[in-house]
């Protein structure tokens, strides 16, 4: 009898251990994002059973993934458990044993036109990826907060439901998690989808909320990251000038669409480099399998146009290591290459990721070997590598893919250009923002005129901190009533363009975290949970909804 006992209490524990048959959890999170980490921590603050279910098998996302040069904005409302974690960013710098490669006092002060060391608050916004992933480590770890790796949901058939309520989740391993409470915290909003909520994907018509700058913006050049930026205009040409010749890689022959009007594009993603010029920790450029370099003509025909900022936003970050992004013309940036991700299934998931990895280690190729490529600028690039030192387990190259935009989700409430600018006043908020409004190329065409152009990059700015409303939190009444997304949010293209910033990510996982334990607790839908204990616990939690210490942002250079 004892030894049937131990028998069934050991397959009741292997089975829990392995996650295929947990007793319901409270909250089960899905995504491995900053935001996800951010939410589970904060269930499992408020006395909740939570499970981090993550397709990833390194936590944090983008924030651990090569965007180690913060976009801030206002860091006077960043709170809560986002400012924590930049918290334990300073902790880790502030000991000597962590500038292995630099000293502490060579680094200084660097950051986006304030101190990357806040003083006052001892925080830090600048980091190398390796540490921010310790850092979302640690706060897992430190609260036992199960989390399963590499752990893909079904999408086909892994949402079940009850009504308008989920019940449990499945991978494609089989793993099931039931739950009372689920939290979308993924960059593709897959489970949102999945659940059968109503979201969107690409540009909306300036016309649907009244705003300025969605939809086609051909002919807006707000930022350096077009060929208005160039002393010449470039063909798109094969035999420059001559349509006959065909178009070169890289440009779109179809109508960039009417201005103003929507679209099903979505703004370009690149992988935000972690490189460094340390000889003892750098890997050197290598040829990519299947490297063209007619891929890049139009990049030599933008060098050949005199352009000289290269290494514009090569923004260094501790140890001799930058985060690298877009910078120009023809960058980083695969613009035009990734418009079906969003909806894509996995295996075709991977192969755009691939072809954005290939096109981007081609380019870093292109830069360091080809004649055209001006001599000064292809003996600069040679200089940097990948780190060792980093991303070790593939080669030195980032995990995660910058999805700028993928679906968003149309709730209870939609956030526009129109609250974000102070246009119009925001129900109910949940968190802040502040930074400009940003979208990257949606496109590269031929202008009327036969010329190569860039489309989509746009830069407003919100007039300083801006509220986030709950109701772009959840779905509308009746679709998910125990359903939250906090990265994937409601909200416009446009408006998207700035909410779309990691420590804005970590506010509305917390958030909405709170949110989804306060449903459980009054045994309400999400869209019901009142408000005003809602406000009174994240003010409690440290969380800023309102105002702003800091005053208006300073603009700056793209995210």
């Amino acid at each position: 009898m004892k030894r049937s006992r131990f028998f069934l209490c050991s397959v009741a524990f292997l089975t829990c251990a392995a996650g295929l048959r947990a007793a319901d959890y409270d909250v089960v999170v899905y995504g491995g994002t900053s935001g996800a980490v951010i939410a589970a921590v904060q269930a499992q603050a408020m006395g909740k059973s939570v499970v981090l279910v993550s397709p990833d098998k390194h936590l944090g996302g983008l924030s651990s993934g090569g965007l180690g040069f913060t976009d801030t904005g206002d860091k006077s409302v960043i709170g809560g458990l986002a400012r924590e974690f930049y918290h334990r960013v300073w902790k880790h710098y502030d000991s000597d044993g962590a500038w292995r490669w630099q000293k502490k006092s060579d680094y200084g002060n660097k950051g986006q036109g304030t101190p990357a060391i806040d003083g006052t608050q001892r925080t830090m916004w600048i980091f190398e990826p390796h540490v921010a992933e310790q850092v979302f480590d640690d706060l897992i770890k430190e609260r036992g907060i199960t989390v399963v790796r590499d752990a893909w949901l079904d999408r086909a058939k892994g949402v079940k439901k009850t009504g308008a309520r989920i019940t449990s989740i499945t991978t494609l391993a089989g793993q099931t998690y039931p739950g009372k409470m689920f939290i979308d915290a993924t960059y593709e909003g897959d489970l949102m989808a999945a659940a059968g909520v109503s979201y969107h994907v690409g540009r909306e018509a300036n016309r649907v909320y009244g705003e300025e700058h969605n939809g086609v913006q051909t002919g807006v050049l707000h930022h350096r990251h077009h060929f208005g930026a160039l002393a010449e205009k470039v063909s798109p040409y094969v035999v420059p000038g001559d349509p006959k010749s065909g178009v070169v890689a890289r440009v779109s022959a179809a109508h960039p669409g009417n201005f103003g009007e929507g679209d099903t594009k979505v703004q370009a993603y690149c992988y935000r480099m972690c490189l460094t010029d340390l000889p003892e920790n750098r890997i050197p450029f290598a040829k990519p399998a299947g490297y063209d370099p007619k891929h890049y003509e139009l990049l030599a025909r933008v060098y050949a146009a005199g352009w000289k900022e290269t290494f514009g936003k090569f923004d260094p970050i501790p140890n001799h290591k930058t985060d690298t992004n877009n910078h120009g013309p023809f960058s980083t940036d695969n613009i035009g290459m990734n418009y079906d991700y969003p909806e894509a299934s996995y295996e075709r998931r991977r192969e755009i990721l691939q072809e954005h990895q290939s096109y981007q280690k081609g380019w870093l190729y292109f830069i360091t070997s080809d004649p055209r490529v001006p001599a000064d600028v292809r003996g600069e690039m040679s200089k940097w590598g990948l780190p060792k030192d980093e991303f070790k387990d593939n080669g030195g190259w980032p995990h995660q893919i910058y999805v700028r935009e993928a679906r968003r989700l149309i709730g209870s409430y939609v956030m526009t250009e129109n609250e974000l600018r102070k246009k119009k006043p925001t129900p109910e908020s949940v968190g802040m923002g502040s930074y400009t409004i940003d979208s990257h190329n949606i496109q590269r065409y031929i202008t009327p005129e036969g010329y190569v152009q860039n489309e989509g990059d746009i830069g407003v700015s919100t007039g300083g901190p801006y509220e986030i409303a709950f109701g772009s939190l959840v779905p509308k009444r009746g679709q998910a009533d125990n359903l939250l997304v906090s990265v994937c949010v409601s909200s416009s293209h446009i408006a998207f363009g700035s909410i779309r910033m990691e420590p804005v990510f970590m506010i509305l996982g917390q958030s909405a975290a709170t949110a989804a334990v306060l449903a459980i607790d009054a045994g309400t839908a999400v869209q019901d949970v009142p408000y005003a204990k809602l406000r009174a616990r994240l003010l409690q939690d440290g969380q800023i909804l309102h105002g702003a210490a800091g005053g208006k942002e300073k603009p700056k250079d793209k995210s």
